[in-house]
């Protein structure tokens, strides 16, 4: 589904924009597959061949694919995301996150990026069985998979792709930071500084993630004039979709600062626990059964060999 709007200075070329249509359904599911033919190339000849050369535990085999496979998905996306959001100069003016909402014309890159981020994620779904992944990891995976196509969806239908652009780089940054981290772990264990730069860019993040939101959908659309309910227009702007989209994001970013705070628990309790063994003195080694045997059956020979003792045997 497309619109071609052409610009009033005659020097400029006209400019085609596009709006979400049902058709959209059959360009996701395409690239969904071309997701998953990426997927197996970068598992194929890039991580099996470094699998094979660090030959890693199944545990660690399975995180680091995981890490591997994401890491090249946020780079990717990030990148992608921040040249589009450079391009139509959503940094340098906030105020168009929600400046002539509804925003139902989209320039062909970002409309892209978003099937292109649908595809991905669904691709994910069948990856799961295709990848063998454990059953307890199963839960974990399928959840984060479901939340990011629900917000992904939520703001392409709703019409709110600027703001939805703008946090996914925010989020994409500071997720592959996570996992470079990890793969650096993976290949040495006492490197993680990294660790450390995400924990801060975590929380920055999921302030930052709030304070856009609150500003754009609670403050923002609150006090546009096109308010109402147009389905056919494409105008989403009325208090109960306001209240859902900000209840949708803020419980969220309070599931994300949960896993988060249990995740950096478990890790000061683990290095706890392995600096405890560290300082810990090695106990004094005791004698075994056989060396106690060997000790008594020496005084006893040491004792009949004695001058007494053959004095006693001579009479």
């Amino acid at each position: 589904m497309f619109k071609e709007i052409h610009v009033s200075s005659p020097e400029e070329t006209p400019v085609t924009h596009f709006h979400h249509g049902i058709k959209d359904l059959a360009t996701t599911f395409f690239y969904m597959l071309v997701a998953m033919i990426m997927h197996a190339i970068i598992q194929e000849y890039v991580l099996d061949k470094i699998n094979r050369k660090k030959h890693f535990s199944k545990t660690k085999h399975s995180k680091f694919n995981e890490s591997g496979q994401l890491s090249a998905f946020y780079l990717f996306s990030a990148g992608w995301g921040a040249s589009i959001l450079t391009s139509e100069n959503l940094l340098s003016n906030p105020v168009s996150l929600w400046e002539g909402y509804p925003h139902t014309l989209m320039p062909f890159q970002m409309k892209f990026y978003f099937i292109c981020q649908l595809g991905y994620w669904l691709h994910a779904l069948p990856e799961l069985y295709f990848q063998k992944t454990k059953k307890e990891d199963i839960p974990r995976q399928l959840v984060y998979i479901f939340l990011y196509l629900v917000h992904i969806a939520g703001a392409y239908i709703l019409n709110l792709n600027r703001l939805a652009l703008v946090l996914l780089v925010l989020h994409y940054v500071v997720e592959l930071l996570f996992h470079m981290s990890r793969l650096v772990y993976f290949s040495n264990e006492a490197r993680q500084s990294g660790f450390t730069l995400w924990a801060v860019l975590f929380v920055l993040c999921r302030l930052l993630t709030l304070s856009l939101s609150v500003l754009t959908v609670g403050f923002g659309l609150a006090t546009s004039e096109n308010q109402g309910f147009d389905l056919s227009a494409g105008n989403f702007n009325v208090i109960f979709v306001r209240f859902t989209v900000l209840a949708a994001i803020c419980l969220t970013q309070a599931f994300m600062m949960w896993k988060f705070i249990n995740f950096q628990l478990r890790r000061w309790r683990e290095h706890g626990l392995t600096q405890s063994l560290r300082k810990k003195p090695a106990p004094a080694k005791s004698k075994s059964k056989k060396d106690k045997a060997n000790g008594v059956n020496g005084v006893n020979a040491g004792e009949a060999d004695s001058p007494r003792a053959k004095k006693e045997k001579s009479s």
